[in-house]
């Protein structure tokens, strides 16, 4: 649900009619807070003190991108000695990274609201702060009665495959053909290459991303990334010797991963493109240290 399906406001937004008196009328939107995590509610009230003898109509306010309606608006309106005032509350969020400003909300040609600056950002991220995955839950088997005749059972078969080894003859050994090392680096590209052809969802996409990036470094510099968090891993890669923006871009790829693996966060295009580019540069810069560790 977009925005600009529920700012319609249900009292309305009110126009003026030229040539009646707006002299006292005001009009003003607020925000609980300048800046939220993504998808963290934020609240727009709009007042508006109408002055005895204003004209009303509705008219539609247009809609503000990058914004998104929690619930239904709540709108009060209090008539006192002809004084008219309506308070309109909004409970919206955001899932685009980025600042963002709210317009202002136009009643007339002099009565409009300020506009509203809204930074959303993703949660901050320390890689020397430790960082635990979301893990799934794990269902525990009950408890089974013990079957003391399958230890009896199982002594005697591993006896007797004891005595067959024991009185077979010796076979001649099978002569194990060489396998050739795959190049850690050559193998990163060539799966980055293919990722780039597949279409997949974003879930899948950047689950193999990261997991291309964590076989390499396993495979290149022995780091046992594969069963490491995000977290712990970012702490060991300040040790490959990638300076400082590099190094920033691909922790904020590796992030940005779970974020979507996690189904917290829906990337954009661009997303997809400058985690690719992230990863396919931090392999490669990974690759030309050869005295990290």
């Amino acid at each position: 649900m977009t925005f600009s399906r529920f700012i319609f406001f249900p009292f309305c937004i009110f126009a003026f009619h030229t040539g009646i008196a707006q002299a006292g009328s005001t009009v003003k939107a607020s925000i609980d807070k300048n800046r939220i995590l993504i998808g963290e509610p934020l609240q727009l009230t709009i007042i508006a003190n109408l002055s005895p003898g204003t004209a009303i109509s509705f008219v539609q306010v247009d809609s503000i991108k990058h914004f998104e309606l929690l619930d239904k608006p709540s709108v009060d309106t209090i008539n006192a000695d002809g004084s008219i005032t309506i308070k309109g509350i909004y409970r919206i969020t955001s899932f685009d990274s980025g600042h963002w400003v709210i317009p202002s909300f136009i009643l007339s040609p002099k009565l409009k609201t300020d506009t509203l600056p809204v930074d959303v950002v993703f949660s901050e991220f320390d890689p020397q702060q430790p960082y635990h995955d979301i893990k799934d839950i794990l269902e525990v088997e009950p408890a089974k009665k013990k079957q003391w005749w399958w230890y009896i059972a199982g002594g005697v078969l591993l006896l007797g495959v004891l005595l067959v080894i024991l009185l077979r003859k010796k076979k001649p050994v099978a002569v194990v053909k060489p396998v050739t090392a795959i190049d850690p680096f050559e193998e990163a590209m060539k799966q980055l290459s293919q990722l780039q052809k597949e279409k997949t969802d974003p879930k899948n996409y950047y689950s193999k991303l990261t997991d291309i990036f964590r076989l390499y470094v396993f495979r290149k510099k022995g780091i046992l990334s594969l069963q490491k968090t995000t977290g712990d891993l970012v702490i060991r890669l300040r040790d490959l010797g990638l300076d400082k923006e590099q190094f920033n871009k691909l922790s904020q790829s590796l992030q940005l991963s779970d974020f979507v693996k996690f189904a917290k966060y829906i990337p954009s295009p661009e997303d997809d493109k400058q985690a690719f580019e992230n990863i396919g540069r931090s392999i490669e810069a990974i690759e030309q240290k050869k005295d990290a560790v």
